[in-house]
């Protein structure tokens, strides 16, 4: 759990150095590189789709102290975990010497708290309408919501920059109120991240608990911590780390709801009866390397990762840095009583020591902890479920690096670069961006795709949809194949500019393109009098791509050719003469397109259908001495003698 086999991986210098690499390339300005750093950084950190154009960027004269911003509308479907609350991510990107220690925090931190405070001098316009937008969300923000101030730097933050970052934390609660906050986020700890070792000021990541907890069989303790001395062991985690996330690195749930999610039930207890937290609660696992008695019902955990009770602990930091690290000096009767009740509550907990290469037991104990709460086998994404199957049969039949955590290609490259004896690597996919091709492409979910990252996570609708398959035979169910063809799909997306970098048309549209692909080949496939199911059409692309590549240009080129019509004011069924886009979202196209209905309800969007029908019959007509693109598709279809 902590360090790995010296050798196996890249050292932090070789990892940085291939991570910056496309940072630096074309010698851009000094602007234009803390765009690249804050916007990498926080794509990995965030995990979000490299595609996004939501990041807001406002460096430059006037900007008020604040280089980027993001909104995270917490778009995760509600389940039993309950609602997410909105948290505004406000970046100071530190890229190279930009940082200079805590000379540097102190004033860039007090100069965003200004801003938001209204102490500013003149802003920008893009500093300004961002204002607007922060002023706005203060207004009418619940107690779930937060603004953030993120430090974005390269080297982790020492122990001297950790103490002047709580500083900055109490100055911007006791002006803003309670929903503010600060984190630091480094490639150093993005590092740590991917090569799966803890973050740490010294060799080891050790904090001690305080707790009523007895040895219970062999490197197993049992019993209850105090809510209040739970949260002193966050609050210590997170001063020595920087990085309360990575308490979470072997939890199942990490991936649901790792920046915040709140569960109701969980909040209400804790603000109405934390007396009786405990009998409420199921509790919570956590395991340590190893675990030491200090005396005085003291225990040093070493690396210690909490595998079940992400949401409890996360949710009991939440109410407690809210409630007892507010500031004030005067007194409030109300929170008064509230903390003396809190006193009595407890959390049921268990720590167990797995010792320094105790992967097989830390799995199964995170697989057994958890089989009681709504946990799926496919949450275990991060673990060993079936994406690390997979990630091994992409290697093996595809030569394709599969990457289950952002930030692992970074890594496999800086260590080929160190190891030129092991596989070289020279393409990657990531398999969440993979999922998403698959839902929006197979499944028609283009819309929910260009929205939300929720569904797509394990444990959401369409996550189920694709993974949870038993009721299918084994040959039919979702596997390596359709990884593959998904893999192919995007990989062609990509070659014809999809995404923000791209032209106006194709800006918006990559999610609505892996569906018009599919829907023309599923159609070619209708008129072969084939099979059509979503395992046929898998089938159908990985032969097409590899048993004709003209043919396969071809289906590309009409799907190509359906999106910039549609993207295309004054043709014939383009998108701004849709009634919905112009009744319901008063011509929002970002919106519209990101409607859950776009290519589902057929009957409220009439130029998109109308278009389709249109090209499906045009892939039948061919130039004289040519075949058609039907033709074509449907010969390199046909089942070899």
């Amino acid at each position: 759990m902590a360090a790995t086999v010296s050798g196996s991986n890249p050292s932090i210098e070789q990892f940085s150095e291939q991570w910056l690499s496309e940072i630096i390339e074309g010698n851009p300005s000094t602007v234009e590189l803390g765009h690249r750093f804050a916007r990498k950084l926080i794509v990995q950190w965030l995990d979000l789709d490299e595609s996004t154009g939501e990041v807001i960027y406002c460096d430059g004269a006037g900007d008020g102290g604040i280089d980027a911003a993001y909104l995270d509308t917490g778009q995760d479907e509600a389940n039993e975990e309950g609602p997410q609350g909105h948290t505004w991510y406000l970046i100071q990107s530190k890229y190279g010497k930009a940082f200079q220690g805590t000379t540097t925090l102190l004033q860039e931190g007090q100069k965003v708290i200004d801003t938001l405070d209204g102490k500013h001098g003149r802003l920008s316009s893009l500093a300004t309408g961002l204002l607007e937008q922060l002023t706005n969300f203060r207004k009418q923000s619940s107690e779930r919501d937060k603004i953030v101030l993120v430090f974005a730097t390269i080297a982790a933050l020492n122990e001297e920059q950790a103490r002047v970052l709580n500083d900055l934390r109490a100055m911007g609660r006791s002006r803003l109120g309670t929903g503010f906050d600060c984190e630091s986020f480094s490639l150093a700890a993005l590092f740590q991240r991917t090569i799966d070792e803890p973050l740490k000021f010294g060799e080891q990541v050790k904090v001690v608990v305080k707790g009523n907890l007895t040895q219970s069989g062999q490197g197993l303790l049992v019993g209850s911590i105090s809510l209040i001395d739970l949260y002193t062991f966050l609050k210590t985690y997170r001063q020595k780390t920087q990085d309360l996330d990575q308490l979470y690195e072997k939890n199942v749930r990490r991936f649901l709801g790792g920046r915040g999610k709140v569960n109701k039930g969980i909040q209400d207890t804790l603000n109405a009866h934390p007396e009786n937290f405990g009998l409420y609660n199921n509790g919570i696992t956590i395991v340590v390397e190893e675990y030491h008695p200090q005396g005085d019902s003291q225990f040093e955990l070493i690396d210690p990762f909490v595998v079940n009770g992400c949401q409890t602990t996360r949710t009991i930091w939440d109410v407690f840095f809210r409630k007892l690290d507010s500031g004030g000096t005067g007194t409030n009767p109300t929170l008064e009583d509230w903390k003396q009740r809190a006193a009595q509550g407890v959390v049921v907990t268990k720590i167990a020591q797995v010792g320094s290469k105790g992967e097989d037991l830390l799995e199964k104990i995170t697989r057994y902890t958890n089989s009681q709460n709504a946990v799926k086998e496919k949450d275990f994404l991060a673990l060993t479920s079936d994406f690390r199957t997979w990630a091994k049969e992409m290697e093996d039949e595809y030569n394709i690096f599969l990457e289950i955590q952002r930030g692992a290609w970074d890594s496999r490259l800086a260590l080929q670069k160190q190891r030129p004896d092991i596989k070289q690597f020279k393409v990657m996919c990531n398999a969440f961006d993979l999922v998403k091709v698959y839902g929006s492409g197979w499944l028609g979910e283009a819309g929910t795709a260009a929205n939300k990252n929720g569904p797509f996570q394990p444990n959401g609708t369409i996550f189920k949809r694709i993974v949870n398959q038993e009721e299918l035979n084994i040959d039919d169910r979702f596997d390596i194949r359709d990884l593959y063809a998904s893999y192919l799909l995007k990989t062609a997306a990509d070659s014809y500019s999809f995404g923000r970098k791209g032209n106006p048309s194709r800006r918006q549209t990559r999610f609505l393109f892996y569906f018009v692909v599919i829907e023309l080949l599923r159609d070619i496939l209708v008129r072969m009098g084939g099979e059509t199911s979503n395992k046929a059409v898998t089938r159908a692309m990985v032969k097409l791509y590899s048993a004709d590549g003209q043919a396969w240009k071809e289906l590309m080129d009409a799907s190509i050719e359906v999106i910039d019509s549609y993207m295309t004011p004054g043709t014939d069924n383009c998108v701004f003469d849709e009634p919905i886009l112009k009744n319901t979202y008063n011509s929002d196209l970002g919106n519209f397109m990101k409607w859950d209905q776009l290519t589902k309800a057929k009957d409220k969007t009439p130029m998109l259908i109308q278009l389709l029908e249109v090209t499906k019959m045009s892939l039948r007509k061919a130039k004289p001495g040519e075949q058609s693109t039907r033709d074509l598709v449907q010969r390199a279809l046909q089942p070899t003698a």
